[in-house]
């Protein structure tokens, strides 16, 4: 396994002591496959961010937890790498530990294996569950700076929380269905990946509430407990549909759209507005093929930007800022989307997203 770090850089990267990194460089056997692995990813993230590093910089390592489907947290780290110039002249070192889904109990001993190994902080995309909560406690206790992205612990310890306003954006999905729709009859489908993600779930009440008061007449099916995985989502939403023949739209406030998108060209079924979140791979190339209406998107490298600059903040290494205001939603169409997203104009625009279009 060659490369030109110093076996206490792995091991610092990778979170392991330099004996276990030692045994892995040299082969020396003794080791689980996971931890073989870890060290190899340790080197492929000291070779990304080999060229941010600079002397004279102070540096700070941050951990990344999430429990999110690849194709967010992806989007996440190319933000994160995307902004590490923009943090000069600190340095920011990052470990990520990703999980598209597992028990709480995993997210928790990452939490307090990250709280006994030490940190300057830790970006945390979690379910709102007492034993996370109580598992940020631990970390701030400890010295650690917590802070959620995306979906909020409101009830935890952590020092701030950065991304949207999750209600309005509900309400705005709400909005743009209604005007889409207008008089055309017929129910609404809204899917979510667990109700434990305080994100998502205030994502629907804020839909569900601006529904109730300016479109009392339509009803709403809800998918949930899918983790945002396709292969879940797709049954899911087949179920949803064969039980309701009224659903024509669809509000996705946590992901899977692939596989909802599948459920209706499965069915015949067409989806007259289709309103999603995130200009991830997959919603962009939707988007582009008219079959996402709208796109409810946020700045992800303006986010992680700020992520670590308030973990910074925590150590005085940047002076206070004013109130925290929640990132901007932007309703992101085939013809505003932003720059670096090319634009393909030759498909006509409809305001549907369905399989019919395909």
């Amino acid at each position: 396994m060659r490369h030109p770090y110093p076996i206490r850089e792995i091991a610092r990267q990778a979170g392991l002591s330099e004996a276990t990194v030692d045994r892995v460089l040299n082969d020396r056997g003794g080791v689980r496959e996971s931890t073989v692995m870890e060290v190899r990813q340790a080197i492929k993230d000291l070779d990304r961010q080999r060229t941010q590093v600079r002397i004279g910089g102070r540096t700070f390592m941050i951990d990344i937890v999430m429990q999110t489907p690849e194709r967010f947290s992806t989007a996440v780290r190319d933000a994160l790498e995307a902004e590490l110039p923009s943090l000069h002249p600190a340095v920011v070192r990052s470990r990520f530990h990703f999980r598209e889904t597992c028990p709480a109990s995993d997210l928790v001993a990452t939490l307090d294996k990250i709280a006994k190994r030490g940190s300057q902080g830790v970006i945390l995309k979690a379910p709102d569950l007492p034993e996370i909560v109580a598992a940020v406690s631990r970390l701030v206790a400890a010295g650690i700076p917590v802070v959620t992205l995306v979906s909020d612990l409101p009830g935890s310890a952590r020092m701030a929380y950065v991304g949207i306003d999750n209600r309005a954006a509900g309400a705005t999905a709400a909005y743009l269905i209604g005007q889409w729709l207008g008089d055309r009859p017929g129910n609404v489908l809204a899917t979510i990946s667990r109700g434990s993600f305080r994100g998502e779930e205030e994502r629907e009440m804020g839909f569900r509430s601006a529904m109730r008061s300016a479109q009392p007449g339509r009803s709403l099916v809800e998918v949930t407990d899918s983790d945002g995985l396709d292969a879940t989502q797709r049954d899911l939403v087949l179920d949803a549909l064969k039980r309701d023949e009224d659903v024509i739209a669809v509000y996705s406030a946590g992901g899977g759209n692939a596989a909802t998108l599948d459920a209706f060209r499965i069915l015949g079924r067409e989806c007259a507005v289709f309103i999603a979140h995130d200009l991830d791979h997959d919603n962009t190339g939707f988007l582009r093929e008219r079959r996402l209406s709208a796109v409810l998107h946020h700045d992800l490298r303006q986010d992680m930007r700020r992520a670590c600059q308030t973990i910074m903040r925590a150590h005085k290494a940047l002076p206070d800022e004013g109130p925290f205001l929640p990132s901007a939603i932007q309703v992101v169409t085939p013809y505003n989307m932003p720059p670096g997203v090319p634009l393909t104009p030759s498909a006509p625009l409809t305001p549907a997203g369905g399989a019919s279009q395909r």
